[in-house]
């Protein structure tokens, strides 16, 4: 009865989207004409039908109505522009190729395609956080349980926990195992056995989700299960592991009629690895006439308040573990170099400038690295490069630390926009660091790349730990 209830309240939901969607498209299509005065003959009612039609199949197509429930706001956001976008392609397109574009208001249409952009993205994000809302008050929740009681069960139950609005109420565990083997640092309800697990799901659908929390060495025992909870209505997750999720993004390679897996690999290859350089040539071609004066003042501030060179040019690992030297404005005092170790910048550090304090706290300081992602020896966005020092003392301390260097090294990063930026005066702050850039490595997208962006821009400049 619950999972039934549930599959009215998401099919009435994805109605009420597609539904909201066509009066905002259509709306704001009669809104412009009648401020611009222009009459709805049937040549305007054409491109709205066509608008219309082509929103709606390629919303299904891009599957834009499914349940954006653990997916993020601005991934919901992406794919709604997408969408839109795509939509307004297919009517110049058709415009074009039929030479009907000039019976149209350019200005009318255009005012269109911006304000309904804006319109489908605004209700979404209002409606996100009423349904945010109302998940943390309990309602609007799917059912979850999961099968393990194990270090990657205990992190998944942190994580519903700290995210009620994920709309995600958390059973319990189920385990063949006795609870005191588990060493984590949590208490978890034991509901009861695995096979208890698959009883209740194939009993009565008020399970929504099951997680399966066991490491992959139980192969045998993970498909027998699977096998139980397909003759259930549930939906079934595998948590990957540890050595499960470094395959994730591995890839099938041939030698001759022999496949291998490849698994420390770069994500950018072939065109991924063309879009990643065009989107660094395009938007830091934008960015150099933007930020040409305040370099120039800079410049001008570091020269007259200090002695010594405009640049600090320093040597760090670049893409594959290459030595390539990276650009900063100066900001502290000369003073002799220590043989085989680089020293941090530390809070309150003597060596900074009074114009250099002000460059590092708010990152403009970074700024001449824009030429190194102009060379090729940088990108926009990926994880920082640390000095060579530093690299070498790290690797042999963290795992996977060298795997950073699969991609080249950025101006900002995902590390960088959660916090993780500044001096790394213990193991665990590297650690961290390295975490989000592998997570960033594996998840790459160009979407994710403007997400960080966007974040840097707004609220990366600036940061508590850049010193």
């Amino acid at each position: 009865m619950y999972n039934g209830l549930l599959t009215t309240i998401q099919s009435s939901f994805s109605a009420l989207y597609r539904l909201v969607d066509v009066v905002v498209i259509s709306g704001l299509f009669l809104i412009i004409l009648l401020t611009k005065q222009i009459t709805l003959d049937i040549n305007y009612l054409v491109v709205l039908l066509l608008a219309l039609s082509s929103f709606l199949f390629l919303s299904q197509t891009f599957e834009l109505y499914r349940s954006w429930r653990t997916s993020t706001t601005f991934t919901m956001m992406a794919y709604s522009s997408l969408v839109w976008g795509l939509t307004c392609t297919v009517l110049i397109t058709l415009a074009y190729f039929t030479k009907t574009g000039s019976i149209y208001s350019r200005l009318a249409i255009g005012l269109w395609f911006i304000s309904t952009l804006i319109a489908l993205n605004i209700w979404r994000v209002i409606f996100r956080a009423i349904l945010f809302k109302f998940r943390r008050t309990g309602l609007n929740l799917k059912k979850v349980v999961i099968v393990g009681l194990t270090n990657a069960g205990d992190k998944l139950a942190k994580q519903i926990k700290e995210n009620p609005e994920l709309g995600l109420e958390l059973l319990g565990f189920y385990d063949d195992r006795d609870p005191s083997r588990f060493s984590g640092s949590e208490d978890h309800t034991l509901l009861g056995s695995i096979d208890d697990a698959i009883a209740l799901a194939k009993q009565n659908n008020d399970i929504d989700h099951i997680y399966i929390a066991l490491p992959m060495k139980a192969e045998d025992r993970i498909q027998a299960i699977l096998t139980g909870f397909s003759d259930s209505t549930a939906t079934v997750h595998i948590i990957p592991d540890f050595f499960i999720y470094n395959l994730l993004h591995a890839r099938w390679q041939h030698i001759g009629t022999m496949q291998t897996l490849s698994v420390f690999d770069t994500p950018f290859e072939g065109f991924s690895k063309s879009l990643k350089r065009l989107e660094d040539l395009v938007l830091t071609l934008l960015i150099l006439p933007l930020t040409a004066i305040p370099m120039l003042v800079i410049a001008c501030a570091v020269k007259m308040t200090s002695k010594g060179p405009i640049f600090f040019k320093q040597n760090r690992y670049g893409l594959d573990g290459q030595e390539i030297n990276i650009y900063k404005f100066r900001s502290m005092q000369l003073v002799p170099k220590t043989e085989g170790k680089v020293i941090q910048a530390t809070r309150f550090d003597a060596r900074v400038t009074k114009v250099g304090a002000f460059i590092r706290r708010t990152s403009l300081d970074e700024l001449p690295q824009l030429f190194n992602v102009l060379k090729g020896e940088m990108s926009l966005v990926g994880p920082r490069p640390h000095a060579v020092e530093h690299n070498e003392e790290y690797r042999s301390l963290i795992g996977g630390y060298m795997l950073r260097h699969k991609v080249k090294p950025g101006i900002t990063g995902w590390a960088q926009v959660n916090g993780w930026r500044g001096e790394t005066d213990t193991l665990d702050k590297m650690t961290k660091r390295v975490e989000y850039d592998l997570f960033y490595i594996q998840n790459w997208s160009l979407m994710f790349d403007l997400r960080i962006l966007v974040h840097t821009l707004f609220t990366g400049f600036v940061n508590k730990n850049a010193y």
